[in-house]
């Protein structure tokens, strides 16, 4: 009976005969970029760490230095971050994106517990970096310019450090410990913090304090306002400024009712916040719909769990001593809402605006070479601005205004400035070629479904800043990190190895290179990339 040539050979016995010149593509072994990584704003490699931690106890710590690279919170982002990587996460297209920022954090709470700590990576420099600002963007760039061997001194005007994550974000999102511990790391390398010291005078301040360069990070945190008609007795406030005093410990008198104006994030926190201060009712009051909303849906949801209502298509006209004038809304053909003379009344006893923020850029006045285009300040590639040596980021430059893109942004501010410093010419990055869904053969791997962070019983939020969320444990961090496709790179399956009717595939020592291919015997098939799980392998024409 005749067989499949393929059968009738003896195992190994197809590297008895050279392939010949008749092969027209051969296989290479590639990396391309994970669409977690092009998704992170703080950039970093998340495959890479999510490879480490699926090694467990022997990974984590190393999972997490490699974290500490680009973000020095990891603690706070696993907790804050609206993790755009699990949007982008290629597994999502399978049955559920990894969950990125749940093992973030427990790498996070991990380090914390241990005590792991960090070093400067070179040695000291001699020079002086100052930074203006300590929230997530200065904080961000203060950790990479001391690691990099700069002098640094942060100068902030808060009586404490953390800019909006300390005075906009609530308690129930960011315990406070969290902060301070991922802050004081930060710290023990070096970095000097000035408090309750403004910068008024940003050219004397750099001239009496010798820098030889500086780092704008002034968040936004003037509430932008409106002219809303209102009563001697009507009782109007701000969300940021609710959320700055309750984070120093005070509880404003806003009554049983209250409402609160906007759709963002802020939005949210200000509603959730004023049902733990005792209202009884917090309404929120929205001139689009539900789908256009800016803030993040697990916001939205975790805010209806806790009783927060919203009032769709709306918009505030006047207020009284007894509640609001609203007007119903519609949305035009564009999607943009358009009033309909139609009026209602909602009763509240507090109105809290939610409208957005600006950044204060008074202290930058008569300074030579800083242009500023709707409210913030114009930079290069390398976030500088006009004047040399002077760089912005964060709420400062125009771009999305999140606490992971602030830490993005200090990283790539302190590299620049690094990179000024040494009188070096600024490098550019290629990101490669992207490992998406289409080349991966998802077939091979097994199902595994996503493992869910507890949350707090929403009958005890209302009375409580306590946690909402709470963390992975060992074993469920470690069923998430193993649950990731390694899109794009090579993670020794053996299934090249074993499948090559050549033996052409090498099996070598290397863990940066598990495998080789032998061209003397590769006849350039494509099984290998045919079968490689994570589309690592591609052919290539033979004349390239």
């Amino acid at each position: 009976m005749n067989h499949p040539f393929a059968i009738t050979l003896d195992v190994g016995t197809s590297r008895a005969n050279h392939t010949g010149a008749w092969r027209t593509e051969r296989p290479v072994y590639v990396s391309l970029r994970p669409p977690c990584a092009e998704g992170c704003p703080a950039g970093e490699d998340v495959r890479e760490w999510l490879r480490d931690a699926e090694d467990g106890e022997t990974g984590y710590e190393r999972a997490w230095r490699r974290i500490m690279e680009t973000n020095p919170f990891p603690a706070v982002m696993g907790r804050i971050c609206y993790h755009p990587c699990e949007s982008a996460c290629n597994r999502g297209s399978l049955d559920e994106a990894v969950g990125i920022n749940a093992v973030e954090r427990f790498l996070g709470d991990e380090a914390l517990r241990h005590r792991w700590s960090v070093t400067a990576v070179r040695p000291p420099s001699g020079r002086r970096a100052l930074v203006v600002g300590a929230g997530p963007a200065g904080l961000s760039a203060a950790y990479h310019l001391a690691r990099l061997g700069h002098d640094v001194t942060v100068a902030d005007a808060a009586p404490e450090p953390g800019g909006m994550m300390r005075y906009g974000i609530p308690a129930y999102r960011l315990p406070r410990d969290v902060l301070d511990a991922e802050i004081e790391r930060i710290v023990g390398l070096g970095v000097t913090l000035r408090l309750d010291s403004p910068v008024a005078d940003l050219e004397a301040e750099l001239h009496d304090g010798r820098f030889d360069a500086a780092f704008l990070a002034v968040g936004a945190q003037l509430g932008r306002r409106t002219y809303l008609p209102a009563g001697s007795a009507a009782r109007v406030l701000d969300a940021v400024e609710l959320l700055h005093d309750v984070s120093e410990g005070d509880r404003p008198l806003l009554g049983r009712r209250v409402a609160v104006y906007g759709g963002g994030n802020t939005a949210m926190d200000a509603a959730r916040t004023v049902r733990r201060l005792g209202a009884e009712d917090a309404v929120v009051v929205y001139r689009r719909t539900r789908d256009r909303m800016p803030a993040h849906p697990s916001e939205v949801a975790e805010a209806e769990a806790e009783g927060v209502r919203f009032t769709w298509l709306s918009t505030v006209t006047d207020v009284d001593d007894d509640g609001l004038t609203i007007e119903r809304m519609e949305l035009d053909e564009n999607g943009f809402p358009q009033p309909t003379g139609t009026f209602e009344h909602l009763a509240a006893d507090s109105l809290v605006l939610a409208l957005g923020q600006d950044t204060d850029l008074r202290f930058l006045d008569g300074m030579a070479g800083l242009e500023s285009v709707d409210g913030v300040l114009s930079v290069d590639d390398t976030l500088m601005t006009g004047r040399p040596g002077l760089f912005a980021g964060g709420d400062m430059v125009p771009d999305v205004r999140s606490a992971t893109y602030a830490v993005g942004h200090g990283r790539r501010a302190a590299a620049s400035i690094d990179t000024w410093l040494r009188g070096e010419l600024p490098g550019s990055d290629s990101p490669g070629e992207p490992a998406t869904y289409d080349r991966l053969h998802t077939w091979y791997y097994t199902d595994a479904p996503r493992s869910h962070r507890p949350v707090l019983e929403a009958a005890r939020r209302a009375s409580t800043f306590d946690e909402v969320v709470r963390g992975l444990d060992a074993e469920t961090a470690l069923d998430e990190a193993r649950r990731c496709l390694s899109c794009g790179t090579c993670f020794a399956c053996d299934n090249c190895f074993g499948m090559c009717p050549d033996d052409a595939v090498i099996k070598t020592d290397d863990p940066a290179a598990p495998y080789v291919i032998d061209l003397d015997y590769c006849k350039g098939c494509g099984i290998c990339a045919a079968e490689c799980p994570a589309g690592a392998i591609t052919m290539v024409r033979e004349e390239d």
